[in-house]
């Protein structure tokens, strides 16, 4: 068929699809057999479809610096991103892993501190960091559990091995995504998701709100799920998942904390709550303890969670275990803390407070790919192979200004998948966020995730604020 036999692989990236010599991999050749059947026409009929499907449910996503209008309808590629039951186990058993010690980790730094004291970590990294929450030291978490909702973002070398990216632990998004991308495909592939034996994700609302219930002693708690309001880049999010679980979405305003306990205002009345899955960031949770100014938290309810009154999903103070400089320490907490070897690695990352790291990365900045350490959604990175004579040297302002607040990686080559752009196919870089959910029975990663794809030509940037999409996720078990 035309559509496969013009496709051109990057020669240097591990394509999901074929191999280096072009053949198609063995969890495709079904899905090869499917496009070899179909006309490009009707290929665009089902991408026409999916849009079409998107638009009507409102699946959106917001850019705050775009000027033509902020809501953004979510770009979806219509073929499914393939990975094999056996690579599966492999990042399943790695994501429990690495969630396990960063949750020993968390509580290690707010209670004992041994990783400090043993000098493991240097203890300037955590008390410095702005990530890093005094209120919450030697606080009684319930259950131990600190990042119940993880989003571990992962890439594949040339190699076809997976790596990780960086870890998501305070508010992760794009599980909703993940989810309208399956329904969609459903529709596209009625016969191929059962013969493929695709499998499912349907339940994550359900397996969510029951890992949710299971953090509390009572036999029915109240679930309610905490959004910053209409104007939240993931608000589509935030609605959608709330009604798929059942339970009440409610900002600051619908609720307030009289004698150490949250209630909800309700026609009928105040209702106590239980346990608040948050989507607002720590600095904005309490205005009593953190900014004075906020307007999005409730006063009073840190005081609460300390006196065991309520839950927070995930616990304030989580998120300085997906600091992007904590991060190159991961490998050394899965060692002290387990006594285990990770299995996903991490990638090289150059900590800038280090003067010959610093020095190295000052001089082979166009090579490097550098990051804030508390960025996200692809802000603040500098691209090195593509950036300005200008644009790299303010950036090299800003590093010798604030060393401890970036960090440096390779320029990686992305794992590219076959895309449908313009009547034809196109190999685009993907990466993969699975998400895990940690209860009191355990922690359990749901069997696929958010395949992210720069959808520009030769872009390595996957974000959607950053104009990339996203494709559904199968893991097929042959």
């Amino acid at each position: 068929m035309k559509l496969i036999q013009n496709y051109i692989q990057y020669p240097e990236m591990f394509d999901e699809m074929f191999d280096k010599k072009g053949i198609t991999r063995d969890i495709y050749k079904n899905f090869e057999k499917f496009l070899s059947k179909t006309s490009v026409k009707n290929l665009n009929s089902m991408k026409d479809f999916a849009q079409q499907f998107f638009m009507n449910q409102g699946v959106t996503f917001t850019v705050y610096d775009d000027d033509q209008g902020v809501e953004k309808i979510f770009p979806f590629d219509i073929i499914p991103r393939i990975i094999s039951y056996s690579d599966w186990k492999i990042i399943e058993s790695g994501i429990k892993q690495r969630i396990t010690a960063l949750n020993l980790f968390i509580r290690d730094i707010y209670h004992e501190q041994f990783i400090l004291n043993d000098n493991i970590i240097p203890a300037e990294l955590i008390i410095s960091n702005p990530n890093y929450l005094r209120e919450m030291r030697n606080i009684k978490v319930p259950n131990d559990i600190y990042t119940h909702i993880s989003g571990i973002d992962l890439i594949r070398n040339e190699e076809g091995k997976f790596f990780v990216l960086e870890d998501n632990l305070r508010t992760p998004s794009g599980v909703s995504y993940m989810l309208e991308n399956r329904e969609i495909t459903r529709r596209l592939f009625p016969e191929m998701i059962p013969r493929e034996k695709v499998q499912p994700i349907s339940d994550y609302p359900n397996l969510l709100y029951n890992k949710l219930k299971s953090l509390s002693n009572k036999k029915n708690p109240v679930v309610v799920m905490l959004t910053p309001g209409l104007y939240n880049s993931a608000y589509y999010e935030h609605t959608a998942l709330a009604r798929l679980m059942g339970v009440e979405l409610v900002e600051g305003s619908d609720l307030l904390v009289d004698n150490h306990y949250v209630f909800m205002k309700t026609a009928g009345g105040l209702k106590t709550v239980d346990i608040i899955y948050r989507r607002i960031d720590d600095d904005f949770l309490d205005p009593l303890n953190f900014k004075a100014e906020s307007v999005l938290g409730i006063a009073g309810i840190m005081d609460s969670y300390r006196q065991g009154n309520v839950i927070l999903v995930n616990s304030p103070g989580a998120g300085i275990a997906d600091d992007k400089a904590i991060y190159t320490y991961v490998p050394d907490m899965i060692s002290y803390y387990l006594n285990e070897k990770p299995i996903l690695d991490n990638i090289k990352t150059y900590k800038l407070t280090n003067k010959d790291e610093k020095d190295y990365v000052l001089k082979n900045i166009d090579k490097l790919v550098l990051k804030r350490t508390d960025g996200s959604g692809g802000y603040g990175m500098l691209m090195g192979k593509s950036a300005t004579k200008e644009e790299i040297n303010k950036y090299k302002l800003k590093i010798e200004k604030e060393p401890e607040m970036y960090i440096a990686q390779p320029t990686l080559n992305l794992s590219t998948s076959p895309c449908l752009i313009e009547n034809s196919l196109h190999p685009r870089c993907v990466d993969l966020r699975p998400f895990a959910l940690f209860g009191s029975d355990g922690i359990e990663v749901c069997p696929g995730g958010l395949s992210r794809v720069a959808l520009k030509k030769g872009s390595l940037i996957v974000n959607s604020s950053q104009g990339g999409g996203s494709k559904d996720t199968w893991i097929v078990k042959n």
